[in-house]
């Protein structure tokens, strides 16, 4: 039984750090690639301190990768592939119209 708790930690720690729509909407920006802070601040029609904070709560979250170029730093998803929680998050961010986590299937039925 303690085994199946260590699974949800990390789960659950995914689903705390989505539960604001911004960083949620940040994360599905990110899912077409890489992309700096003044784009996102464009497209999410929000101030680069606003957009910045939840970059910075994304990275720690480890959800997100930085890679500067000169003074511009751009940031991308994490690969998930070896990451249980990180699939989850991948099929939810992508086109799925289901996400299966362990027996539970969470979606629309079309």
């Amino acid at each position: 039984m303690a085994k199946q708790y260590r699974r949800v930690q990390p789960l659950a720690g995914v689903f705390r750090i989505m539960g604001d729509p911004t960083r949620l909407r940040i994360l599905m920006l990110l899912v077409d690639g890489k992309r700096n802070v003044s784009s996102l601040c464009k497209t999410l029609k929000m101030p680069q301190p606003t957009v910045s904070h939840h970059l910075g709560l994304l990275r720690m979250g480890e959800l997100v990768n930085t890679e500067r170029s000169g003074k511009v730093v751009f940031y991308s998803l994490r690969d998930f592939l070896p990451d249980k929680a990180g699939r989850v998050l991948r099929s939810m961010l992508g086109d799925a119209d289901t996400v299966r986590i362990g027996p539970l299937s969470v979606g629309t039925v079309g």
